[in-house]
Order: structure tokens, then sequence, then C-alpha cells
């Protein structure tokens, strides 16, 4: 019930119904209607709270996105191809560290979309390992992601597209992980501020609607709400 139904007393709205005897007298049958008995009412009682839960399975809800950039990763194997690198040392102290920020927070995704290049699944598994609630959430990796950070201009429209296309209405925060410049453009675009994202940063941004296609068709580029930027710790 809303909260400001709490205490108040619940309203009760009466209608009637009527309904046929389960045996009907010969009498009725043949006809006789002015020897038949009135026709028992019932009563059909509907309560506030039902008429509030329906009215919020019809409203907008808050929509999170969290956009994150992988954790620092390793140069020391200089013969890796930039998609094979591994994290560092400190990129795995980080990815520890944000994804107990989150959690404090409560930024939770119930659906995560990944790049699949090596950082990017190494900063998941560790933040997976470290947060129950990330291993939970629904997982694709998703190749273009890699790809598409590299492309001026477009990789805000992607995640939208990869976004509707994974997620459902019932979805309420997801995260894309991914990399620069992409990351903060995207971040900078859905905005309207100019972003920064360094390694393991993420953007917390919302909008609202009955659904992802909604909440980006009303928020548009430059309508979604920054709640701030995560780092992992205060150096950056």
């Amino acid at each position: 019930m809303n909260a400001a139904l709490c205490n108040i007393y619940p309203i009760f709205k009466f209608s009637e119904t009527h309904s046929q005897p389960s045996r009907c007298p010969s009498s009725w049958i043949a006809g006789r209607s002015s020897n038949r008995l009135p026709t028992p009412r019932s009563l059909v009682i509907e309560t506030v709270e039902d008429q509030v839960d329906g009215e919020a399975r019809s409203e907008s809800v808050a929509r999170r996105l969290i956009l994150l950039r992988h954790a620092k990763s390793s140069w020391t194997d200089r013969s890796l191809r930039d998609h094979d690198r591994p994290l560092s040392k400190a990129g795995r102290a980080d990815a520890i560290n944000i994804s107990h920020k989150l959690q404090q927070l409560g930024w939770i995704p119930e659906l995560i979309l990944c790049s699949d290049a090596m950082r990017t699944r190494e900063t998941l598994k560790i933040m997976q390992e470290q947060v129950r609630g990330f291993s939970e959430a629904e997982v694709h990796f998703i190749s273009s992601f890699y790809s598409i950070a590299a492309m001026d201009g477009q990789t805000a429209e992607h995640l939208q597209q990869a976004i509707c296309k994974f997620s459902r209405d019932e979805i309420l925060t997801v995260m894309c992980m991914g990399h620069n410049r992409g990351w903060e453009e995207a971040a900078s675009m859905f905005s309207g501020a100019s972003i920064e994202l360094k390694t393991c940063n993420a953007a917390l941004l919302e909008a609202t609607g009955k659904s992802w296609e909604e909440a980006f068709n009303l928020a548009g580029l430059g309508g979604w709400k920054l709640h701030g930027i995560v780092k992992p710790n205060t150096s950056q």
C-alpha cells in the first residue's frame, strides 16, 4: 500500500452482482414469475490498496544505468594483443574496491552487458567474487562493446540499442562495462555534463519510463540525471 495511505482506514466500495439459484423450483420454470423470491445479493469489496497497486503498475519508474570502465590493465607482456591484456595488481584492487562501493550505494545491477575483452571480463569476475549481487545478475558479453568505444560519437546509441535488446521492463538497473573513449563520451551525452571516466570509474545515471525504450525516448540525449561518479579510491 502507498505510504500515504498507511494510517487511513481502508475505503470500501460496494456493488451488487446477481447470481442464479443452483436449483430452480418447478413453479419458476413454468413461468409463474409472480411467485419468484427476490434474487440474492452478494457484495464485491474493493479496497484502496487494490486500486493503488493497479495504478502503480501503469506508472513510470526510475531506471538506473551504470556505465563502468574496466579496471587498470597490465602492460607487462607487450606481445599480447590489446584485447587480451589482463588486469594489473592495482587494477584488481580497484575492482574489489568499486564492487563494495556500488554495494554500499545500493546500485547493484540485475543485468550486466560487458565487453568481451580480457580486462573487462576480469573486472567483472572480481566484482562477482566480492559481492553476491553481481554474481546473481544476468550477464551478456558483447564483442562490439570493444570496437564501438573507439568510434567517435557512436557509443551512446549502441549502448541504447543493446540495453533495449537484452533488458526487460521488470529490470530496473543495468550496468554496461567497457572502454574509453566511448564510455565517458556516452556518459557525457546521456547526462549533458562533461564526464571523465578513469579506469574503474562508474557513472551513475537515472531516467524514468514504463520501459527502457520509453526512458531513453523521454530523456533523450542530455536528459539523464547524473547521480555521481563512483571511484575506487580518493587518489583519482
